[in-house]
């Protein structure tokens, strides 16, 4: 009998060098599908070009999309245009049919950041969200971040015009309406996050003469406009927080736009639904489709011009992303991963099935990876929630307890889907190849259960959603698959907060991490990029009085004193997201009172980690430490 095939050793580089598909963008005639790949072992990256429907993952038709060289498809099909990198940033052009097929072309150039870069249907514009460059290294505050103005490339001539009618506004997002009229164009008064996402307001700009039109403000973190035509009057429609809200979930919000006078009155189109939109994409022909995070997976849903509700077309466990469409929205291309897959290219048939493109980790299937189940239970009040569970490899139920590490996600507004991740900061399954347990919990604040659900957090951040975790804890120690005397939590950004709220209320977990996370909400609002709207869900920001404040009462740095477990911190130097001030101050309240901790600072790095040496660092670091103390 033949002795069974031994799985392929797991190691930290096999993690970080991964490859992993980005950008997908379908042709207008719906035939082809353009996409970067992304990776270390990919210095820039690249950009390739497949057939819908077609056998493997195309050709190789430029190099760049690691460095910002995202794909976007000309009107005619017959090119897609990227930008390279570097100081002086050029846009190319490159051919996909014919002698030119692959040959890039420079058409235009630009000192400065470009942020995004969007072709016109008239063939000859290329529209550029792109930066001036700046001048000196004093920065006045207000004025340190150039924003990104409104650019018209014309191909031709290579000419680059600035639309002035913007002023100093940041340009954040444009969409051209579809019968070639003029832009929606979505701007910030600032490239501050706050208090830019606060102070969004919608445009329409004329393609040719660069005329400007106010449509007025539109709500918090405004995102992805997108046109549609209803009985001959075009509307505009686009994602933002849940109107008058700070904290809660995107909503669709739509109004008509006349060819004069003001906008009309904006509606919520997703008032009331227990689902999350997490992206609209544009149709020429028709309403808008949209990707919508259903607990644990994700749907495609499409618009309905009669009711003005969103109609679901077809689910996929997992999570779907980076939803885009043809000119006539039947066919759609999109990155999908599962459970056991890493999301990869797929395309096809909108609300049919989707043939994959790509396979950029092949590398990855000789490993053998802990089972992942869904978990659904009840938090302490009643109230329904769901998660993820990852068994040890190779080990099943019965053989339980294991050792469990409980890794929080992000946001609070993120959420865990049925899928595959496997990095420095969702390291499951780096940990369940080492014999450990992970828990990945969605408590209350989480995406994917309508906008009620995602709103309980606000201001009460450590409160229900912590004990929302500690019920996903207990159930899993209950039935035998946890060790009660071996809990260790992890988390990054918000989740790093969560897991140093973890140790200091409660002594039962044996070591944590914190990854960029909050030990001050006080500190926070007055500091990070997204301040008022972090002093939101910490509930005060300490500026009209002595206190007391809500935000001291929701700090892990407040109850430093009762903490006894072993802490490993982590932090990026250049955080602006949670500062590193957060880090230090966590550091030295830890030192004052002798609790056992390792603090690591990566240079280089903002809130998330990008070099290849930091990566495997922190990956072999995190388990290290459950090592030592579970």
């Amino acid at each position: 009998m033949p002795r069974p095939e031994r799985a392929k050793e797991l190691t930290a580089e096999l993690v970080v060098d991964a490859a992993a598909a980005v950008a997908p963008a379908v042709s207008p005639d719906g035939r082809l599908v353009a996409y970067g790949v992304v990776g270390h072992r990919l210095p820039g990256g690249e950009v390739r070009v497949a057939v819908v429907g077609g056998d493997g993952p195309g050709r190789r038709i430029a190099d760049g999309a690691g460095r910002g060289g995202v794909p976007k498809w000309g009107p005619d099909s017959g090119a897609v245009f990227l930008v390279s990198g570097g100081q002086e940033q050029r846009l190319l052009r490159v051919g996909v049919d014919g002698a030119d097929a692959g040959e890039p072309e420079a058409v235009g150039e630009w000192r400065g950041g470009v942020s995004d870069h969007v072709p016109l249907l008239d063939g000859r514009t290329v529209a550029l969200l792109a930066a001036d460059e700046r001048e000196g290294d004093v920065k006045v505050w207000g004025r340190h971040l150039p924003p990104d103005r409104l650019r018209l490339v014309d191909l031709e001539s290579g000419t680059v015009r600035t639309v002035d009618g913007l002023g100093e506004r940041h340009v954040v997002a444009v969409a051209q309406r579809p019968d070639g009229g003029p832009l929606a164009v979505l701007s910030w008064s600032t490239r501050e996050i706050d208090p830019g996402v606060l102070t969004a307001e919608l445009h329409l700009v004329d393609a040719v003469t660069a005329a400007v039109r106010e449509l007025g403000p539109v709500g918090v973190e405004a995102q992805a406009p997108v046109w549609w035509s209803r009985d001959g009057v075009w509307h505009l429609a686009h994602l933002e927080v849940t109107p008058g809200h700070l904290v809660g979930g995107l909503a669709v919000v739509d109004a008509a736009v006349p060819e004069a006078g003001p906008a009309g009155e904006r509606r919520n189109l997703t008032a009331g639904m227990s689902v999350c939109p997490t992206e609209l994409a544009q149709v020429a022909d028709g309403p808008p489709l949209a990707l919508f995070a259903e607990r644990l997976d994700t749907a495609l849903y499409r618009l309905d011009a009669d009711s003005l509700r969103f109609r679901r077309l077809s689910g996929a466990p997992g999570l779907l992303a980076g939803l885009t469409a043809s000119r006539s929205g039947e066919t759609v291309a999109l990155l999908a991963s599962t459970a056991h897959e890493p999301a990869n290219v797929h395309a096809g048939p909108a609300g049919g099935q989707l043939t994959r493109i790509s396979d950029t980790a092949p590398e990855l299937r000789g490993i053998r990876w802990g089972v992942q189940e869904r978990l659904d239970h009840r938090a302490s009040d009643g109230l329904a929630l769901d998660g993820l569970l990852i068994r040890p490899a190779g080990r099943p139920r019965e053989e339980g307890p294991f050792p469990l590490v409980t890794l929080v996600h992000g946001g609070p507004y993120g959420r865990y889907a049925d899928a595959f991740a496997l990095n420095a900061v969702d390291c499951g399954q780096w940990l369940a190849d080492a014999g450990y347990a992970v828990f990945l919990p969605n408590p209350r604040g989480s995406s994917g259960r309508g906008h009620e659900f995602a709103a309980l957090v606000a201001g009460e951040v450590g409160g229900d959603e912590w004990t929302d975790v500690l019920a996903g804890i207990d159930l899993l120690v209950a039935e035998g698959v946890a060790d009660p005397e071996r809990l260790g939590i992890a988390g990054w950004s918000h989740g790093g907060f969560l897991a140093a709220w973890a140790v200091a209320r409660s002594d039962r977990f044996k070591a944590a991490v914190t990854g960029a996370g909050i030990s001050d909400w006080g500190a926070q609002a007055g500091t990070g990029d997204w301040g008022i709207l972090d002093a939101a869900l910490g509930g005060s920001t300490g500026w009209d009085g002595p206190g007391p404040h809500l935000h001291d009462r929701n700090s892990p740095l407040s109850y430093a004193s009762a903490i006894r477990t072993p802490v490993l911190i982590l932090h990026g130097e250049e955080d602006t997201n949670v500062p590193l001030g957060q880090a230090i101050h966590f550091h030295r309240a830890l030192r004052h009172f002798g609790v056992e901790h390792e603090f690591v600072v990566y240079p280089r790095e903002g809130h998330g980690l990008e070099e290849r040496a930091h990566r495997i660092d922190a990956l072999r670091r995190i388990r290290a430490w459950f090592d030592r103390w579970l």
